[in-house]
């Protein structure tokens, strides 16, 4: 068994390419079927009048993001819970797949490990936006809850546009559409359909839009928002890991390679400097993915691997 196999058995990988898009997807659909039963059950055994009360009361009003701060306060745990809690088809069959999309691209351009941070940033500042605008005296009347998953998907989705405004998509029609006409028609049609439940709702995926711009800008800028989130992970799941144990002293790589002594097998010495990466992110905003060059597209794929490791 090599090193890197060792390693990747005993740590799951929290950016591995793939991983995090399709862990947020999974996930969001695992909590749709598990809502879904729970209400079918309910219909099943009460009658129609009574059942969505109950239904509601009982399970999703514990998952999804209440508008009065004082079931907040008893509730804490709904602020993770209910960007992804939806019980609604073709809500979740919308916001997974311009999630895919969005999110997709958004690897391809920056590497994995910006797709659950933008996503969470997204989300939370969605919730914070929800919370203020219900308490304004217009709205503090209405029992408003909030749900699902569409701050985080129009986080993604303006990151991903930001990065690369220019990068077309279908090169069969007219040599491709730019990314930024997906964005503009899937942001008319998500705020057309949030504006129907009120400012609170529009305010909340606003929010998710500022974010993923605002996160990009500061990806080129030289501050990286995810940081703190990878530490923080890899700090929790380093509490759990057995092969972390200081008692032991021993570490894959003694246990795989020779005896070192000590010493590092090998220094790892990037070669790539962070204003040449600069350089190719401001060629693709300006012309689109497919302008670079292939050493361009190799050095930019080997920057976003060198950040998850």
């Amino acid at each position: 068994m090599s090193y890197q196999q060792a390693e990747y058995k005993n740590k799951i990988r929290f950016g591995e390419d793939g991983d995090s898009l399709m862990m947020l997807i999974i996930i969001n659909v695992l909590v749709f079927i598990v809502l879904v039963f729970l209400k079918i059950v309910y219909q099943l055994t009460y009658d129609k009048e009574l059942y969505e009360t109950l239904y509601r009361s009982n399970i999703l009003d514990k998952f999804v993001l209440p508008a009065d701060l004082k079931t907040l306060l008893i509730r804490p745990w709904v602020i993770v819970t209910h960007f992804i809690s939806q019980d609604n088809v073709w809500m979740l069959v919308g916001d997974m797949l311009f999630l895919w999309a969005f999110g997709y691209l958004l690897q391809e351009l920056t590497g994995n490990r910006h797709i659950i941070p933008v996503f969470l940033y997204g989300c939370f500042v969605g919730a914070l936006l929800f919370l203020v605008a219900a308490q304004m005296p217009q709205f503090s009347h209405i029992d408003y809850s909030y749900k699902g998953a569409g701050a985080g998907v129009v986080a993604i989705a303006v990151a991903a546009t930001v990065t690369a405004p220019q990068f077309r998509i279908f090169p069969m029609i007219g040599g491709g559409i730019p990314v930024w006409i997906l964005t503009l028609i899937f942001v008319v049609i998500d705020f057309a359909g949030v504006a129907g439940y009120g400012l609170p709702y529009v305010l909340a995926h606003a929010g998710g839009a500022v974010v993923g711009f605002f996160y990009i800008k500061q990806l080129r800028a030289g501050t990286d928002l995810s940081i703190w989130m990878y530490n923080t992970y890899n700090w929790f799941t380093g509490l759990f890991n057995p092969s972390k144990k200081k008692s032991s002293g021993k570490t894959k790589r003694k246990e795989v390679f020779y005896n070192t002594k000590g010493q590092p097998v090998y220094t790892r010495k990037p070669n790539i400097s962070q204003q040449r990466v600069d350089e190719i992110l401001d060629k693709i905003s300006q012309k689109g993915y497919e302008s670079l060059t292939q050493d361009e597209k190799d050095i930019l794929k080997k920057a976003a691997e060198n950040e998850t490791l």
